[in-house]
């Protein structure tokens, strides 16, 4: 192969990796050149925060019990939670310490206990009972 051949592919390849990380920084930061998309990806970014320890938290105050159970699923505090497991007590302390929306609170409480019966009663795999504690609708 020719090396100006291979020279211009490797220019190519970096300006292509230059304009896709600029439009990327562009619509982060003016809201007219967002597309759908983008929207979409980020459109619960407005609920998570990290509070004065420099945790992160999810501030759903506000919000109806859909979009909260939405904005969860969506959140990294959610991976958080489940590697929590299986220390029932830290999620609970979790769930109330760093989850702002009743709601969601309500519901994350009552999952936990349900997996508690569940996973000491033995009915519910350490498989089923991480499943059950990452779905929430």
């Amino acid at each position: 192969m020719d090396k100006t051949f291979l020279v211009f592919v490797a220019i190519g390849i970096g300006f292509l990796y230059f304009v896709t990380n600029f439009v990327g920084d562009i619509q982060e930061e003016d809201e007219k050149y967002r597309n759908n998309a983008y929207e979409q990806e980020h459109r619960y970014d407005k609920y998570q925060g990290v509070d004065s320890v420099g945790r992160s938290v999810l501030n759903l105050l506000g919000a109806d019990p859909q979009t909260q159970v939405a904005a969860w699923n969506e959140s990294r505090v959610k991976e958080e939670f489940v590697a929590l497991f299986p220390d029932f007590d830290e999620m609970k302390k979790f769930a109330k310490e760093r989850i702002n929306g009743d709601a969601l609170q309500a519901k994350l409480l009552e999952r936990v206990k349900s997996v508690e019966d569940g996973f000491f009663t033995g009915t519910m795999t350490v498989e089923q009972a991480k499943q059950e504690l990452g779905t929430l609708q």
